[in-house]
């Protein structure tokens, strides 16, 4: 990978993980404190959105942290080391989780009655696109330990 590319790349993870960090101090705050001013029959689910919210871009944090660090096992040309896979296995853990905790929300949701056609089409495709990119790393992190192995099978034979 060039190395532009590798700046580039993390000075965009730099600027996702800002706005990321004023979306869970400013803007979820504000979202939930005016949903719940516009629906008062929903004004008990303020606290846990907002948990849930910060939550989930939490998670998308630390996948983006993770990605700094295989970017960084890119540039110094050890990505294909056994460290690799702690950070491909945290990024796993993190899909996983969102899918978990996009379910959890949606039944706490259902269970107070203030659900709607298009919050259920959203969580469903939350609830997917997190399986599908959990499935699609497992498949990455497979490519990457046939590397590996290839790499250490090509070190032998030097």
């Amino acid at each position: 990978m060039h190395p532009r590319v590798s700046r580039a790349l993390k000075a965009l993870i730099v600027v996702l993980l800002a706005l990321l960090l004023a979306s869970q101090i400013l803007v979820i705050p504000e979202v939930a404190r005016i949903t719940a001013l516009r629906n008062p029959d929903v004004v008990q689910l303020e606290v846990p959105g907002i948990i849930g919210a910060v939550l989930f871009i939490g998670l998308v944090e630390v996948t983006l942290v993770c990605v700094w660090f295989l970017l960084s096992l890119v540039q110094t040309d050890r990505i294909f080391r056994v460290e690799a896979f702690r950070y491909v296995d945290i990024i796993l853990g993190a899909l996983v989780a969102a899918g978990v905790l996009i379910l959890a929300a949606y039944l706490v949701i259902v269970a107070n009655r203030a659900v709607s056609l298009t919050l259920s089409l959203l969580a469903i495709l939350g609830i997917v696109v997190s399986a599908a990119l959990a499935l699609l790393v497992v498949v990455l992190r497979g490519l990457l330990r046939k590397a590996l192995e290839l790499e250490q099978d090509l070190s032998e034979v030097v």
